[in-house]
């Protein structure tokens, strides 16, 4: 019998049919079931970017940026260019607006709001400091919280009184802008100027008390950058709290609460 297999092996390599040795049963099972595995990943990428080429709705197209699979067969994530998702069956012609959860030994996961966090902490983490206006304790922060704000907001002028508290527990606060008004309005004048000045943290000082603020607002500043970008993060309102995380906690939090929620309370 080994002289026939070697023999056939021979012929096969001579005719050109045969580019490697003949398979084991063992090795053969082995790469049937990689090779079923592959056309599966593969299928589902194809699918997904057949969706994201293909979606519409009432003939219009959908302004896609982005389509991944999802642990539920057949269901994939849609992403579109203004930020929002949903959920969408192979071919498109159903839709699913809300959170997918896993029904885990522990307990029910959000998946989607996972997602959007870790989406949120890398836009995030994109934004350079020069760019910011920060306010940190003498000592190195134990944590950062990002603040999307507007000097005009009342319940941002509270949390703006308690930085030094926050400074003081280890908390460093680093603000965004976000006129709720829209760049067209007097407040995101206002941040601009903020922004254009030497000393942003003290311009914000004054523009948190309602103090006027001089010097132009015509420099070249990211405050209506970060504005579209709070949008795109799902902010609505201000303050708008995002934790290291990218949790996204809206309104006025107290310094106590805070602590317990970035994990600092028992140190």
């Amino acid at each position: 019998m080994q002289n026939t297999t070697q023999g056939v092996e021979l012929m096969m390599r001579q005719r050109g049919f045969l580019a490697m040795p003949l398979l084991t049963p063992f090795s053969f099972m082995t790469l049937l079931i990689a090779g079923s595995l592959l056309p599966a990943a593969a299928q589902a990428d194809a699918v997904a970017d057949r969706l994201a080429g293909s979606l519409s709705v009432n003939g219009q197209s959908m302004p896609v940026e982005s389509v991944t699979g999802t642990p539920m067969d057949g269901i994939y994530h849609v992403r579109l260019e203004s930020g929002e998702s949903f959920y969408s069956n192979a071919d498109g012609s159903y839709f699913l607006v809300g959170s997918l959860y896993e029904n885990a030994e522990d307990g029910l996961v959000n998946l989607t709001e996972q997602e959007q966090n870790q989406e949120r902490a890398d836009a995030l983490a994109a934004v350079p400091e020069s760019e910011r206006v920060i306010y940190r304790g003498a000592e190195e922060p134990k944590a950062t919280i990002v603040v999307f704000t507007d000097p005009s907001c009342p319940y941002c002028a509270r949390l703006h009184e308690t930085i030094p508290e926050l400074n003081d527990l280890g908390i460093a606060v680093h603000y965004f802008a976000f006129p709720r008004a829209g760049m067209n309005s007097a407040v995101a004048t206002t941040l601009q100027q903020v922004w254009c000045s030497d000393n942003r943290s003290e311009a914000m000082n004054r523009a948190k008390e309602g103090q006027a603020i001089s010097g132009s607002a015509n420099c070249d500043n990211p405050v209506a950058g970060q504005y579209d970008l709070g949008r795109a993060l799902g902010v609505q309102g201000t303050p708008a709290i995002i934790l290291p995380d990218g949790q996204l906690v809206p309104g006025f939090v107290p310094p106590e609460r805070l602590t317990a929620m970035l994990g600092l309370d028992d140190e």
